[in-house]
């Protein structure tokens, strides 16, 4: 590196920002699942073909338990893209699976009280998520109730871990961004980079025809300020003048005066 060649400057790491691409998908994929839910025909199933009903939802269940599993344990141990997302998407994936199941058992007379439309589906699956049970939806059959059931085991033991992982993802990820928008050094900064108000230029430590001159000068600049005469410029110790990263000004020509 020549005399007059300064190294370069350390950038700053860049701030950890959202994905804002992967937000945007899990809204339009929670879009087109509210979609298919009002408008699927659900009740397809139901009595015309019972036990397809009750195996297509245990394997829907088992699968997103595996996904919802899957997706826990990449957000503890930080691996994986985007584990929040997918946790916030598998959970509203779980409550529309129980409120489509809810919604077909109701076809059957007797079975539900106060539940007609999707909607009143998607309400009682909620309520009984957050366990309010205001009273106007109730189960009354047995299969409405046994379903019911494992929603609540399931959300004690699945959608709680689910929710507790999403809060912690998002939770670092805003200390990440604060802590490094904190250690962001201020615009214009520069590190290591002093001036002085000498006729000499310092390029660093090697040796040049005025290093005797400086020490010198060094060696006597620093009995006179501790004596409590001496001053140096540009943040250079003993009366040291020019430009440069190093501590004593660099090579070339210092000047020093003393009383």
């Amino acid at each position: 590196m020549s005399a007059n060649q300064q190294p370069p400057t350390p950038q700053p790491p860049p701030l950890h920002r959202p994905d804002l691409r992967a937000w945007g998908l899990l809204l339009g994929s929670f879009a087109l699942l509210m979609l298919g839910y009002f408008t699927l025909p659900l009740r397809a199933l139901g009595d015309d073909h019972p036990l397809l009903s009750w195996v297509l939802f245990a394997a829907v269940l088992t699968l997103l338990t595996g996904l919802l599993l899957a997706r826990i344990v990449d957000s503890m141990r930080g691996t994986g893209r985007h584990p929040g997302v997918w946790l916030a998407f598998l959970i509203c994936f779980s409550l529309t699976v129980f409120a489509g199941t809810y919604y077909v058992l109701a076809d059957h007379p007797g079975e539900f009280h106060g539940l007609v439309t999707r909607l009143d589906a998607l309400y009682f699956t909620v309520v009984t998520m957050a366990t309010i049970g205001y009273g106007d939806i109730t189960a009354a059959g047995q299969g409405p109730r046994l379903v019911v059931l494992l929603q609540i085991a399931y959300n004690f033991v699945f959608l709680a871990a689910a929710a507790g992982a999403l809060s912690r993802t998002v939770r670092s990820g805003m200390e990440v961004r604060a802590h490094r928008a904190e250690d962001d050094p201020p615009p214009g900064h520069r590190l290591g980079h002093g001036h002085g108000h000498g006729g000499g230029r310092g390029g660093g430590s090697h040796p040049g025809p005025g290093q005797g001159r400086r020490s010198r000068g060094l060696l006597r600049g620093r009995k006179h300020y501790e004596d409590g005469g001496g001053h140096g410029s540009g943040g250079h110790e003993g009366g040291g003048h020019g430009r440069g990263r190093h501590e004593d000004g660099g090579h070339g020509s210092s000047r020093h005066e003393d009383d």
